[in-house]
Formats: C-alpha cells, structure tokens, sequence
C-alpha cells in the first residue's frame, strides 16, 4: 500500500516555483486560504492533497483538497481556486498530520473525507443551467418523462399508453424532455452519494506542473526523514541521471 506524508520545509526547487504560499479561493471568488503543504505518495512523488492553512477561520486551522480539484485562479495570478464554499469545507473531518502515521487511521480518514464530496440532488448538464433530475412537475403524470427519468436512472422502463393532451408542449417543456432522454454523463453513478476521486492531477497548470515534476525530481531527499519509506527507495523510480551515476 502507498505511503503517504508531507513535504514540511524540504524546498523543492526555485522559491519562484513553489506552490506553497499561494491562496486558494472557493465559489464567489471567496478566499478559504492558502496552501501550506502537501500530501504526496512516498513512492511516486506525485501530490494527492494540498494542505490549506485557513488563517483561522475553521475550528480545525487547515484542510485538504484533492489535487485534481484544483485549477489555476481566473482572477488571482499564481493562486489557485475550487468549486468549494465554506460551508462545504465546514463539513469535511478534522484533518490531522498525525493521522498519515499510521495507515489505519490514514484510510479511516481518507474514507471518511471521501464520503463528503457527494454530489447535488440535482444534476446538471456541464456548463448550463439546464438540470437533468426530472422535476417534480416533469415526472408526474408525464410518460415521456417518466420514462426518460427511468432510463437516465437506470431503472426499468414501463411503456404506457400517453393521455390525450389538448396543448402542445411549451419549448421550454420540450428541451426540459429532451434533456432528460439525453446520456447524462453523470460523474457520480446511479444509486451512489459519493465521488471517486481520482489521485491523477497532471495538467493543472504551468506553476503546479513544475512543482509537482521538481518533487518527482527530488523525491529521494523529500523521504529522506521517513522512517517508513527512506530505506525503501525503488531505483525504477529515480532520475536517468541518477541512474547513470549508479552504473
């Protein structure tokens, strides 16, 4: 199993290119804090957390936030930024350094922080407005809807005779249809409240990029104070140049 822990004060390369220090901001441009560290995999180098410092505004000082969550700030050069409000962050388990110590409590904590990332009860198609949850008024007594709801859900389809209807839909109702018979390309699946979240963060920006690439680079000295991993460096993951030295 990967090992996990953060970086502390080992520097990693230019100060220029240290993400550490930069802010992050929520939905609304509203600034929760700014990152003070990283949890990174032992073995790979690669950053599955950002470690944000509130400054004091949560009870618990810092959270995390998964990487790939992350994306370069639209407003704020060289700061970062997350589809997170505070309220949201205010729900998330304590985080606690101490935790990645010990791999039990570890993934204790790692499941029940997942478990927070779950998904509205309504969906949306990405980049509208437009939701995907049937309405109530869509779904009762409309058998296009209901069973284009069905079939959106996963569940089985009923076909029933329509009742004869007096009016034509308004276009507002047809594209409320049509987007509901459509594949949702749901992120969470049918019949779950959580999301996956994947430990795959590569191409969030120029600046995070070179960072993660520089701890990749100097991983061996950023586990040199583990007690777990430092003993335990595999060569297929060290530099060419390092290689070459080696031979």
């Amino acid at each position: 199993m990967a090992h996990y822990g953060t970086l502390k004060n080992t520097t990693i390369g230019e100060a220029s290119e240290d993400i550490r220090g930069s802010h992050l901001y929520g939905v609304n441009d509203d600034k929760l804090g700014k990152i003070d560290d990283v949890v990174f995999d032992h073995s790979t180098g690669d950053i599955r957390y950002a470690v944000i410092d509130t400054g004091g505004w949560l009870s618990s000082k810092k959270f995390l936030v998964p990487a790939e969550k992350l994306r370069p700030s639209a407003k704020h050069k060289d700061d970062f930024e997350a589809d997170l409000t505070k309220q949201q962050v205010e729900s998330f388990p304590p985080y606690n350094e101490s935790d990645l110590d010990s791999e039990s409590k570890w993934s204790g904590y790692e499941r029940e922080y997942r478990s927070k990332w779950v998904t509205d009860p309504v969906m949306h198609r990405a980049e509208t407005d437009r939701n995907i949850t049937p309405t109530t008024k869509q779904t009762t007594g409309n058998i296009q809807s209901e069973e284009a709801a069905a079939r959106a859900h996963g569940e089985p389809v009923v076909h029933r005779m329509p009742a004869v209807s007096t009016s034509s839909p308004t276009s507002s109702q047809r594209a409320d249809l049509e987007a509901a018979d459509r594949p949702t390309g749901r992120v969470v699946p049918a019949g779950t409240d959580t999301v996956v979240i994947s430990s795959n963060a590569e191409g969030i920006g120029g600046r995070w990029d070179t960072f993660q690439s520089r701890l990749r680079e100097r991983r061996k000295e950023a586990v040199a104070s583990c007690n777990t991993c430092a003993g335990s460096i595999s060569p297929a993951s060290e530099s060419v140049q390092d290689l070459r030295k080696a031979v």
